[in-house]
């Protein structure tokens, strides 16, 4: 990822709306399953400043391993204190096969070139222990590209049914898949396809901050979806795709 962007990650991971209501959405399909599962060691794979590793340590209790290649973000982790901090590729992980009972990597896959994402995903799948949970989010839908997704280095985005494929090539069995962030796809599209391409202007960052009524908007915004997620609705587009899966025995 652009080095540049972790600060602006720094600056807004706590309370830009687009982290907060992704967090309330993603939580909605971990709950249940947490609460069903011995989870005790956790991988984060691509951590950035370690924040969301934090916050998972936090909500459940977990013993939490952020790893990142980027020393831009990790230095943002010691700060925030942030504990078991390792810098490695995660297409190369320094621990043992089957040694955590749950993996994460949030818009990481999006980093690789198209094709090379199945390296990542099957060190991903090695580290996991059998019946452990993979959780992924990655952005979703070419014609979704923008500006911010120049800046900040994305080089593919995802479909879920290629997501799907890949998982399962790697020996996880998909439990819960959704596309996210669908509410405002409407303005997302005329934003990144007709907007922007006006405009001309160069690649940036999208966490500038917002007038606090449109960050709150926003919020509520995915507030509601995550609701809808949590009846078991699936979202058929979005802005985001969600992949929770099981490792097969």
């Amino acid at each position: 990822m652009n080095p540049a962007e972790f600060d602006f990650l720094a600056r807004a991971e706590q309370d830009f709306w687009w982290f907060r209501g992704m967090r309330r959405i993603l939580f909605g399909l971990l709950d249940p399953l947490a609460r069903t599962r011995t989870i005790e060691r956790v991988l984060e794979a691509g951590c950035g400043t370690g924040h969301f590793a934090g916050v998972l340590a936090q909500r459940y209790g977990w013993r939490v391993f952020p790893l990142d290649l980027a020393w831009e973000g990790l230095r943002y982790g010691r700060t925030l204190g942030i504990d078991r901090l390792v810098q490695a590729d995660i297409r190369r992980l320094p621990f043992p096969a089957a040694c955590f009972d749950a993996v994460f990597s949030l818009d990481v896959l999006v980093h690789f070139p198209e094709g090379e994402e199945r390296r990542p995903l099957a060190e991903l799948a090695r580290v996991l222990r059998p019946r452990g949970l993979l959780v992924l989010r990655t952005a979703a839908l070419k014609i979704l590209r923008s500006r911010h997704s120049l800046f900040t280095g994305e080089r593919q985005r995802f479909t879920a049914g290629r997501l799907l494929k890949a998982i399962e090539d790697c020996g996880v069995r998909p439990i819960r898949s959704t596309y996210a962030n669908t509410l405002l796809m409407p303005v997302a599209l005329a934003k990144f396809r007709i907007w922007e391409p006006l405009l001309r202007k160069p690649p940036a960052s999208g966490l500038a901050p917002l007038p606090r009524w449109l960050n709150a908007l926003l919020t509520r915004l995915l507030h509601a979806e995550a609701a809808l997620l949590r009846t078991g609705l699936r979202f058929p587009l979005g802005q985001s795709l969600i992949v929770i899966g099981e490792k097969k025995d």
